[in-house]
């Protein structure tokens, strides 16, 4: 089983934005722990894989490792970490991925707290 993350900064603006409806989306990260291969994946930086889930409108990001998420089997993603760091509305899509992009070139997947 994959290991799911979620940024706090982020946590609290779900809770903030979406009140009781943030619960569905939790689920539906914490989704991630038994079905790793999910979400759609938009692109990489340095073996570091951005992808995003889907919520209505809305897009959570996260990041994880390409190399261990692509070549292993379910069964051996016990040691993987899928870290959600960002949302956007789909006008703000590319933006928002860019700025993921652009953090992990200059300062690497640790750049987004703890």
């Amino acid at each position: 089983m994959a290991k799911v993350s979620i940024d706090e900064i982020l946590k609290n603006k779900i809770l903030k934005k979406f009140k009781s409806e943030s619960k569905i989306i939790f689920r539906q990260m914490y989704s991630l722990e038994d079905n790793p291969k999910k979400g759609k994946v938009l692109g990489s930086v340095g073996g570091i894989v951005i992808k995003e889930l889907k919520y209505k409108s809305f897009r959570f990001y996260f990041i994880t490792d390409g190399y261990k998420s692509k070549l292993l089997d379910r069964e051996s993603l016990v040691d993987v970490l899928m870290r959600f760091v960002r949302m956007s509305d789909k006008q703000n899509q590319q933006e928002t991925i860019n700025e993921i992009r652009k953090i992990l070139v200059k300062f690497g997947s640790g750049s987004f707290g703890g």
